[in-house]
């Protein structure tokens, strides 16, 4: 075989002409053939032994991956913030000045802070290599495609990363090329480059390669994407070696920062000013009191000590004000949820989607294979004259009719057919309508559809014209077919039913005779096509017309006039069986689901009815309806516009764009591009899709919806783009779809979508969660200890305590909050806005409850409480107490901020939530350990038994305040929900309803609701620990007052 030198030898990039004469030194397609040991009409045999040597000699189909920093270098690199810096110059001085005074135990106050301090960095770092190795999998679950090839004659799709040197590709329009290779055989074929070259026009590319370019080349790049046709691709290069994987090696990945981390960023930011400035004041507060009252100076400490310690604690502020836990709950929860979401169908490419995704308004979803099970079957037909209610058997036909349907169906298609194993059903690649009538003429027509595909041949000049959105049709031409002569052809035409019908002129007698399509005839055969859609089937066409001479340069619409109506197939494809639950449940959380079609209207208003898009008063429309529409008559349709059928890609684009105003025009010069023969001054408020300022003037708080839109197709692209969250297939979509979309829905169905939405309110919720528990420590932390200062009081808390609570709030909190799983709950609320606070008045209500009983039970244990627990004051082991009742107020806190609303009941779920359960485990047994472990490091001591329980039980006094605060009446801004026009009210109205019917029949997720186990052991603990508090207490608070 030829060496991957000698293939290299004609893949020189952007020289065609050398590449051309490269290629005919090696023999040209049939030499190349021979040497690399392959046939390119049948592919290669598939031996394993075979395989592995092409792997051996030109590599794996496989990229090299970025390098990536190691745990080490981002342990490292942690230490290049600024705070710890700070911390760590002060812990040295710390450290050096105490050997110096007491080198026996001067020396542990600044180890200790050291210690903590490496603490906090091997955490950070452990984070951040988890995070980006997570990223890591993800991006490669991203890249794992199927691809279709030939192997041992045989049409089948295999692992992209398993093709080599010398496989045969099968590509339709689309599809993104994965390997280097020739063009071996297709028709009409063009690339898009421009991810490799940068020209934004599509190549053509043709068996007769010309230096000139006009007839096209032979070369098909990786990285490139098929525009139109098909094509069979002779694999020459492979990943390394490839056109991409040369490009791909000088890339690096780079993570962006998601809307909600931007959001969060800046609160953080405000948050650690705010710190900032308590730092200055205690450092300033403590050296006034230094000078002010002598009488208070601890003798042991001189000036220059004293300005250290007062320096350790203003900066150990700053580092617990500073909220690097925010970033790091985004961060773990978009990264957990992206996993899971993979088990729910949902591959996130890019992760501001997941997030969104939570907050979409609208969902314009496509029919087929999302609401339906792209389960296609012929059903019934209207053929030679007559109308059957079944598909028609061979028997019923004149032979003609039969052999123009099978001729035409066999080679006016690119799916195949694979026979099923014993019981099961046959499997179809490719085109599912295709695959429904081809499974029907081998179960009908008693005809195989593999040798009659066979007649199509490009070499001599036959033409396929593909599939596309825009023409709703497909044709080929035969230049020499079964039914032509040498100079003359036959065309097969196979589409949308009236646009087929609207360009014949005849059709055949039930004797096989071709007759002229009169009046009669075609008002007959149009009643046969409402009534298939009106029985939600999808009426296929397939048409003929015999042309006396072909040039080879015709344009397809020329060729597609005259013809003769062969055949129109009713195709049944079934509604998913959980699709309208689904929908209801999209209503019900406030989303309004529209459809996007290009069926008939008839089909599209019946399918839309029958999941629950449609509903009393919704507005069904035709794309050419919806065309002429002035923005301002759009906007009067969209608050009621549930179906646009016979649409094109065109539309979907202008209804997303009217909807979200994302691609709109900003300007008169981006106007008149997008309308070159339009005029400004007289049009502007005329024609789709609008301008942004006309936009913004219709929308009373110029934001728009939030949508989610799906898609399969090529011509997709624009509309995925526009769209918030474009939502691309798995199975049915292109790759260009799949480049342009966010979120792959890997099974195709409407479900995996509102699992979508489910998790992205579960991220927003679950940092919300992590917001309200961290800002309660940090107002809490930040006011003891300046009340402190101010007042002269040794703060009761160190630097190391306040490092251990930092990471007790910070990565320990978002471990836990930040992983929560979603409940179908999420679905019961409206979306938020965009503008929404990431404080909602309910939270602040429950971080103000908190933030007064934390504050008031420190200042009494501060104040009175050492001689309760058996103590003096201001002794080490005041000290203790007050540090271990601050942790655990943290900890029983952590509890209640599962619940950002009115849900009393906290351990519900909480057996849902592993990860939550393990860290509160893992925090206590660490408190444990600081307490009785500590000692000078920590400057802790051993607690007694009573003292723990006492600490204990003031702690869990956050239980029971949970419950009472949250009766306190609160309401969330209005403001803060997108608007609910009154069609989506009634939606909603209705969704509530079906769900309460629905609600005998508890799932998983639902149990917790009501009276259950967690209810009954949540009432019983906020019961109980009031009673036992006052029991153990009642005799200390008695003597209060004397006090």
């Amino acid at each position: 075989m030829l060496s991957a030198k000698d293939l290299a030898s004609f893949n020189d990039d952007q020289d065609i002409a050398l590449n051309e004469k490269m290629l005919e030194k090696v023999g040209g397609i049939k030499g190349l053939e021979t040497k690399l040991k392959t046939d390119y009409k049948k592919g290669l045999s598939g031996d394993a032994k075979d395989l592995a040597q092409r792997i051996e000699l030109y590599g794996k189909n496989e990229f090299p991956e970025p390098e990536s920093q190691s745990w080490f270098e981002m342990f490292i690199e942690s230490f290049q913030d600024a705070t710890l810096i700070v911390l760590i110059v002060a812990a040295v001085v710390s450290f050096v000045v105490g050997l110096i005074e007491d080198p026996a135990k001067g020396w542990i106050e600044g180890a200790a802070i050291l210690f903590a301090v490496l603490v906090v960095a091997v955490v950070t770092a452990t984070n951040n290599f988890n995070k980006e190795s997570q990223f890591r999998k993800l991006n490669a679950v991203k890249d794992d495609v199927k691809v279709g090839v030939l192997r041992n004659g045989v049409a089948t799709t295999i692992d992209v990363k398993k093709l080599v040197v010398g496989d045969v590709l099968i590509l339709n329009a689309g599809d993104r090329v994965p390997t280097d290779g020739l063009l071996v055989d297709g028709s009409d074929v063009t690339c898009n480059e421009s991810a490799l070259t940068g020209e934004s026009d599509d190549k053509k590319k043709s068996f007769k390669p010309s230096s000139d370019g006009e007839e096209g080349d032979i070369f098909m790049l990786s990285g490139s994407s098929l525009a139109t046709g098909y094509a069979h691709v002779l694999v020459t290069a492979v990943g390394e070696s490839s056109r991409w994987g040369k490009t791909k090696a000088k890339l690096a990945a780079e993570t962006v920062d998601t809307p909600l981390q931007e959001k969060l960023d800046t609160l953080a930011n405000q948050i650690g000013n705010l710190g900032m400035f308590a730092a200055g004041a205690t450092f300033i507060a403590m050296i006034a009191i230094w000078y002010m009252y002598p009488e208070q100076r601890d003798p042991e400490l001189n000036i220059y000590e004293y300005v250290l310690k007062a320096f350790i604690m203003g900066v150990t502020i700053v580092v617990v004000a500073v909220p690097e836990g925010l970033p790091l709950a985004v961060t773990l929860s978009l990264a957990y949820s992206t996993q899971k979401m993979m088990l729910d169908n949902n591959l996130i490419r890019v992760l501001a989607a997941c997030e969104t995704m939570g907050n979409a308004t609208n969902i314009c979803s496509d029919k087929t294979g999302t609401l339906t099970q792209n389960r296609m079957t012929v059903v019934e037909g209207w053929v030679a004259g007559k109308l059957y209610p079944t598909a028609p058997t061979v028997a019923d036909l004149p032979a003609v009719v039969v052999d123009f349907i099978c001729e035409g169906v066999s080679v006016n298609s690119t799916a195949n057919v694979m026979k099923g194993r014993k019981g099961e059903p046959p499997v179809v690649n490719g085109n599912k309508t295709e695959g429904a009538l081809l499974m029907m003429m081998d179960s009908q027509l008693n005809t195989d559809y593999v040798p009659l595909r066979t007649r199509f041949n490009a070499t001599r000049g036959d033409r396929l014209f593909t599939f596309s959105s825009a023409r709703k049709r497909m044709s080929v031409v035969l230049a020499n077919g079964a039914h032509g002569g040498a100079k003359s052809g036959i065309i097969y035409t196979k589409g949308a039913a009236e646009i087929i019908l609207s360009c014949c002129d005849y059709y055949i007698d039930p004797k096989g005779t071709e007759k002229k399509l009169t009046a009669a005839v075609r008002a007959q055969i149009t009643t046969a096509i409402e009534s298939m859609a009106k029985n939600a089937l999808r009426a296929i066409a397939l048409a003929h017309r015999s042309i006396p001479k072909l040039t080879g340069k015709e344009h397809p619409e020329d060729l597609e006039q005259g013809l003769t109506i062969d055949a129109i197939f009713g195709i049944k494809d079934p509604l998913r069986p959980d699709v309208k639950h689904a929908v209801e449940m999209c209503q019900h959380a406030g989303i309004f689901v529209r459809m996007v079609t290009g069926d008939n209207i008839d089909t599209a208003k019946a399918i839309a009815t029958e999941c629950g898009i449609l509903t009393e008063n919704g507005i069904a429309m035709e794309g050419p309806a919806f065309r002429k529409l002035t923005p301002a008559q759009l906007d009067a349709v969209l608050p009621n516009l549930q179906v646009l059928a016979r649409s094109s890609p065109d539309d979907k684009h202008t209804l997303v764009t009217r909807l979200n105003g994302t691609a709109l025009p900003d300007s008169q010069e981006a106007w008149e591009a997008i309308h070159p023969e339009g005029n400004w001054a007289k049009d502007k408020d005329l024609l789709l899709p609008g301008y942004r300022e006309e936009w913004t003037r219709a929308r009373h708080d110029g934001v728009g919806e939030v949508v989610g839109v799906t898609g399969d197709g090529t011509n997709d692209g624009p509309a995925l783009k526009a769209a918030d969250v474009g939502l691309s297939m798995g199975l049915t979509g292109t790759d260009v779809a799949k480049e342009a979309s966010d979120i792959v829905i890997l099974d195709d169905n409407f479900s995996s979508i509102v699992k979508s939405v489910m998790w992205g309110r579960s991220v927003f919720d679950n940092i919300r969660k992590f917001l309200q528990f961290q800002l309660t420590v940090n107002v809490v932390a930040l006011t003891l200890t300046f009340v402190c200062a101010v007042t002269g009081s040794e703060p009761p808390l160190n630097a190391v305590m306040m490092l251990w609570v930092n990471l007790i709030m910070d990565t320990m909190g978002a471990l836990a909050l930040g992983t929560e799983p979603p409940s179908a709950k999420l679905l019961q609320r409206r979306p938020y806005k965009r503008n929404a606070s990431l404080v909602s008045n309910k939270m602040a209500r429950n971080i103000g409850v908190q933030f007064v009983f934390q504050m008031a039970l420190l200042c009494y244990l501060l104040l009175v409480g050492a001689p309760h627990f058996g103590t003096e004051m201001h002794s080490k082991v005041h000290l203790t107490i007050i540090f271990n009742t601050f942790v655990f107020c943290q900890v029983f806190n952590e509890i209640n901020a599962r619940s950002i609303g009115d849900e009393m009941n906290v351990f519900k779920g909480l057996y849902r939530s592993p990860l939550f359960l393990c860290i509160l485990i893992f925090t206590v047994g660490a408190q444990w350990g600081i307490v009785e472990f500590g000692g000078d490091f920590v400057r802790t001591v051993g607690l007694s038994q009573d003292q723990w329980i006492k600490c204990v039980l003031l702690g869990a006094l956050s239980l029971p305040l949970g419950g009472l605060m949250r009766l306190i009446p609160v309401r969330d801004a209005a403001s803060d929900f997108a608007e609910m026009t009154d069609i989506m009210k009634a939606n909603r109205k209705k969704a509530v309803k079906l769900n309460q019917g629905e609600r005998g029949q508890k799932s998983e997720e639902n149990r917790d609701d009501g009276y259950t186990v967690s209810f009954f052991v949540w009432f019983i603990t906020i019961t109980v620990i009031p009673v036992v508090v006052m029991k153990v207490f009642n005799e200390h608070w008695q003597l209060l007052p004397q006090q």
